[in-house]
């Protein structure tokens, strides 16, 4: 079948399998060409692994370091006439590239935050690897269903005490409006907490230390933002945000664990406002991204996902001096652009602009560009007319 670009919303329902694979290969590339990360990990397992910032910490900790690694994730293969989703054969096209490259690779799809997923992954470790010396949680998901008491959960982008209203944008339309997002209550907060906070990656960790699958001095990672002040009602000073503190709180429960049964740690990485599936969800974030790619573009600071973890791992984790830590303990590798003169500029520009000037004041171009390849979509040398198969088999 011949498939084009079907966007709805902050989503797009078609992914490219050729397309995706060029992507990988990209970032592939990328990680290659900075050069080895010596002494990087190398057993890795990664939980959220097949987009994002997920899906770049597999290929630097392969690419970069030569490790093994397993993947979970969670992903619709292809239907009749309709494609996978692009984890799908993103997955597919990185596991493809390791085995070309003779690195072991394996892949667990299904819900991560089950008890079933959990025994499947130990199972895969114990028999294959022995031990990790790296684990990487950075799910995104908007619902869970909790392994113990079987409730539905379901995660909200919504302020906290009072109703936010502020700029957002269509990124498919281009239009420019004002949005008014009501409050969640109690129960919202608590759900968002119960999906996107840091139970379910102490649960993880609980079992593979009771498995004895660390590797002595095995390092623990998830990922979070902070972000400037256009966004703190909706992100930090949400629902998300409460979320997110519920992270911290489990990485300095998890780092204590560590320390003291196998002389590891646990870190939480500030990371930089990308374009991903899950930012994309974020009412005001779009159009902050845009405005932030427009500036740090200009002053040759930008990074993509891949540019952001590849230099986590090379400067921050695997350097040959300690992480620097903010005063609450965090990596933070959104140091440039938390930058004040890049915080400057974007506040000036913010006030200013409107649907009619958002391509000159803004790098929505840029966005879409970047959405679409998260897609397989816009890919160089890729020719989107001709008919592609879409039924891919997971290796």
């Amino acid at each position: 079948m011949i498939i084009k670009p079907k966007v709805r919303g902050f989503v797009c329902v078609t992914a490219h399998p050729t397309g995706c694979s060029a992507h990988i290969q990209q970032q592939i590339d990328y990680v290659k060409a900075k050069g080895p990360i010596k002494p990087g990990p190398k057993k890795v397992l990664v939980i959220g692994a097949s987009t994002g910032f997920g899906l770049s910490s597999r290929i630097t900790a392969a690419f970069g370091s030569g490790a093994s690694t397993v993947g979970i994730f969670y992903e619709r293969p292809s239907e009749e006439g309709r494609p996978a989703t692009p984890g799908w054969y993103n997955t597919i096209a990185f596991t493809k590239a390791a085995k070309a490259a003779g690195l072991y690779a394996a892949n667990l799809n299904g819900d991560a935050f089950s008890d079933d997923i959990k025994k499947q992954a130990l199972e895969i470790i114990a028999r294959d690897l022995g031990q990790v010396d790296l684990v990487v949680y950075s799910l995104a998901s908007p619902r869970r269903v909790h392994p113990k008491t079987g409730a539905v959960h379901k995660s909200t982008l919504q302020p906290i005490g009072a109703p936010y209203t502020n700029k957002t944008v269509d990124t498919d339309k281009g239009l420019v409006t004002e949005i008014t997002i009501q409050p969640a209550d109690e129960t919202g907060i608590a759900d968002t907490t119960a999906v996107m906070g840091g139970e379910d990656w102490e649960m993880w960790m609980q079992a593979l230390l009771d498995a004895k699958l660390l590797a002595p001095g095995a390092t623990a990672i998830s990922y979070t933002y902070i972000g400037p002040i256009h966004t703190w009602p909706i992100y930090r000073d949400g629902t998300i945000g409460r979320a997110k503190l519920d992270l911290e709180r489990a990485c300095h429960a998890i780092d204590a664990k560590l320390k003291t049964a196998v002389g590891g740690r646990a870190l939480i990485s500030v990371n930089k406002a990308l374009v991903t599936q899950a930012s994309s969800a974020i009412p005001v974030v779009p159009l902050y991204i845009s405005i932030l790619y427009k500036v740090m573009k200009a002053t040759g600071t930008h990074e993509g996902c891949i540019e952001q973890i590849q230099r986590l791992f090379s400067t921050q984790l695997y350097a040959s001096t300690q992480p620097k830590l903010d005063s609450e303990g965090r990596v933070r590798v959104d140091d440039w652009e938390m930058r004040p003169e890049i915080q400057t500029a974007i506040s000036e520009i913010w006030p200013k602009v409107t649907t009619e000037n958002l391509p000159q004041l803004t790098d929505i171009a840029g966005y879409r560009t970047e959405f679409l390849k998260m897609f397989g979509f816009g890919l160089p040398g890729i020719d989107y007319e001709a008919e592609v198969e879409p039924h891919q088999t997971m290796l």
